[in-house]
């Protein structure tokens, strides 16, 4: 008989306006099935309007981070198109909101982040990896071309980069992952928990509310071409100078004070 896990899929902590949520099937490597795609897009959904929340990081449980679709899942669904559609559609609105959060979100990687997993990282706004994790689009491996995750791992990495990792499936080393830009730093395993926490902290302890207005106004501006990218920019700077923290930001500097953020 086959034991059913009913424990929560994300499990969420809070310390100091960082969020921490852990994906809680770390037996299988924390695949992205139905369940946990839902379960972490409802988490991300709830955090979004949470004025404590100042930081979200993602992580996973047991041996890795994330090991991609749940390929049982996809494998007992193999004939069936509609269900299909609902498992990508889900994932690719959940990647998605990473990027129209208000807060910050930084993938804490260990381990192993493959197929849909590194997509996950890649569309996350920071990365950190320990220097054991590997990343890899193996999808062509198994006859399933990773096209879903090119799309986040496309926007982080050079096109030939990526383009190398979706033919070959061969795995990528975190110093090289730093190198070639899909995560911020690999650090050492020990100390991989400690660097999240410094990055989280340091930007946790900026204005919320103008770290919202910066990310939503970078995202909207990659997508242009220069003149109308300098437009949502000088759109979103002229917004930001009409904000409370940014006079008390300025004035703070000019008088050799610290900062006191309204939402502080």
């Amino acid at each position: 008989m086959n034991h059913i896990d009913d424990s929560p899929y994300v499990l969420q902590t809070r310390e100091a306006g960082v969020v921490t949520l852990t994906l809680n099937r770390g037996q299988r490597f924390n695949p992205l099935s139905l369940g946990m795609i839902t379960a972490l897009a409802s988490a991300l959904d709830e955090l979004a309007t949470d004025d404590g929340a100042r930081v979200i990081v993602i992580a996973g449980d047991g041996r890795g981070f994330c090991a991609g679709h749940d390929l049982k899942e996809m494998y007992a669904h193999a004939a069936d198109p509609a269900w299909q559609q609902q498992l990508f559609g889900d994932c690719n609105r959940m990647m998605q909101q990473l990027l129209t959060m208000p807060q910050p979100v930084i993938a804490r990687v260990h381990g192993i982040a493959t197929a849909a997993g590194c997509q996950l990282v890649a569309m996350c706004d920071l990365a950190v990896a320990a220097d054991t994790a590997t990343f890899a689009l193996p999808g062509v491996n198994v006859g399933v071309f990773c096209s879903t995750p090119a799309v986040g791992v496309a926007r982080n990495v050079a096109r030939k980069h990526a383009m190398e990792m979706l033919l070959t499936g061969e795995p990528m080393g975190a110093a090289e992952a730093a190198q070639k830009g899909l995560v911020n730093r690999a650090v050492p395993a020990a100390e991989l928990d400690a660097t999240v926490a410094s990055l989280a902290a340091r930007i946790a302890a900026r204005s919320r509310k103008v770290v919202a207005l910066g990310k939503q106004a970078f995202y909207q501006q990659l997508a242009l071409g220069v003149a109308p990218a300098y437009d949502v920019a000088a759109a979103a700077m002229t917004c930001n100078l009409g904000y409370a923290d940014a006079v008390e930001g300025m004035e703070a500097f000019l008088t050799k004070r610290a900062p006191q953020w309204t939402d502080q």
